[in-house]
């Protein structure tokens, strides 16, 4: 494959599905996608109870709302920008602008890393509302210990995310600095400096000669 910028092949180029789909950042994409999927819908199909005498549900996570609002707004955020990177990521090898993929790579470097921090912060307070649980476990336990299990997985998935836009990044980086050439110094100016004259060649004006003898042989009139 010829490479362009940042790992990809230069823009114009035929896009090769089997490719595109069998390498490792596009598995981990779909893989953190599925993750982020199995949370959110854990929490929201079994994630709420109905206790006796309350009209309201409560959160399966020892009653913490912000545990189960957490997981879910976290889930639903990941998996709708893991479908806008995927798709960035089948259009990327056709961005002939350098700097938009420069700018891609960045914006998937940052989320990337920001999301496997956030995924560590779900997954910790998750598991500590779990295991703060008094009495019996409830109805839908299997489907918070997914959720817990997921967010373990996730923030595993989303660091290898981080890292292969890192590797992209740096990627890019290291072409700019191999194909960059420093402009030549101009020695001369912007216009071409006038002929001299040769000394070999200088000519008397035309016309000295013949005035010269007219002015000889010149008589004034006598009267």
């Amino acid at each position: 494959m010829v490479t362009g910028a940042y790992g990809a092949s230069k823009a114009g180029g035929s896009f090769d599905l089997t490719q595109f789909i069998i390498q490792p950042q596009t598995i981990t994409r779909i893989v953190s996608w599925v993750f982020a999927i199995i949370v959110f819908s854990c929490i929201t199909a079994e994630g709420y109870l109905n206790t006796s005498g309350q009209t309201e549900r409560t959160c399966i996570f020892n009653g913490s709302d912000n545990a189960c609002n957490y997981a879910i707004w976290i889930g639903v955020l990941a998996f709708l920008a893991g479908t806008a990177f995927f798709v960035g990521d089948i259009f990327f090898p056709q961005m002939s602008n350098v700097n938009q993929r420069k700018y891609f790579v960045i914006a998937d470097l940052v989320f990337s890393g920001f999301w496997t921090f956030l995924w560590f912060v779900g997954f910790c307070f998750l598991t500590n509302q779990w295991v703060n649980m008094t009495g019996s476990p409830p109805i839908g336990a299997d489907s918070a210990r997914a959720a817990i299990a997921f967010s373990f997985f996730s923030i595993f998935s989303w660091g290898l995310l981080a890292c292969f836009a890192l590797r992209r990044y740096r990627m890019g980086v290291q072409d700019f600095m191999e194909n960059y050439t420093d402009p030549a110094q101009q020695t001369t100016g912007p216009y071409s400096p006038y002929p001299a004259a040769a000394s070999d060649g200088y000519q008397q004006p035309p016309f000295s000669s013949n005035t010269q003898s007219v002015s000889e042989g010149y008589q004034p009139p006598v009267f």
